[in-house]
């Protein structure tokens, strides 16, 4: 066993040692400088909201009836990003019947009869999510989506239980704002011409959402 001063030298040198070497390291300077700078990002500007409401416009098709201009609101609730619940109701109206335009002086229907009103209670999903672009400078956060559902159609003096089914596509402009481009079909069951039919009624519409 070491008894003298020359066994513990070591244990003096090497921690002082040590501690010299990290100071060295950490004065000197790296030989090669990186080039890259990191480049400022902005988050997507969409809107953490899941409630959605807003107008629509566009164009319905009543079998037999012909077509004519429809508006209405729309009020959507996303419970996930992939489904949502949604409640619409319009307004439209109809005109005479191929059958009271070659007969000339026979009506069907009175006007007020002939005003379409409906309302509808819808689920939807969004199937494909996406990308719009705007020059280099913009993306707009996009969805294709299926929705479908039931609800009642106030037509030739009585209300009609409807089922409706569809797609659209839903572009997020910004925080708060989106746009839809919607095809609908309304299918009601009429037996205004004698016979009991089941009507296929195809709509058309574009609206405007926000986000609250």
């Amino acid at each position: 066993m070491c008894r003298n001063a020359i066994c513990l030298l070591p244990l003096l040198i090497f921690p002082w040692y040590g501690t010299a070497l990290a100071a060295e390291d950490e004065s000197r300077e790296p030989l090669i400088q990186p080039q890259v700078k990191p480049q400022p990002t902005k988050p997507a500007k969409i809107d953490s909201e899941n409630f959605e409401i807003g107008l629509f416009t566009g164009i319905l098709s009543v079998e037999d009836f012909g077509s004519g201009s429809v508006n209405g609101a729309r009020l959507a609730y996303h419970a996930s990003e992939d489904i949502f619940l949604e409640a619409t109701y319009g307004r439209s109206d109809t005109e005479e019947t191929s059958y009271e335009r070659l007969l000339g002086s026979v009506q069907l229907l009175s006007e007020e009869e002939r005003k379409l009103s409906y309302y509808n209670i819808s689920l939807g999903f969004n199937i494909l999510p996406g990308e719009a672009f705007m020059g280099s400078g913009y993306a707009f956060h996009t969805d294709l989506y299926l929705i479908g559902g039931i609800g009642s159609t106030k037509f030739a003096g009585d209300n009609r239980r409807t089922l409706n089914v569809g797609f659209g596509y839903r572009a997020i402009m910004n925080d708060w704002l989106a746009l839809h481009l919607d095809a609908r079909n309304h299918i009601f069951d009429i037996d205004l011409l004698g016979t009991q039919k089941t009507n296929h009624n195809l709509e058309f519409h574009t609206g405007v959402t926000v986000f609250f």
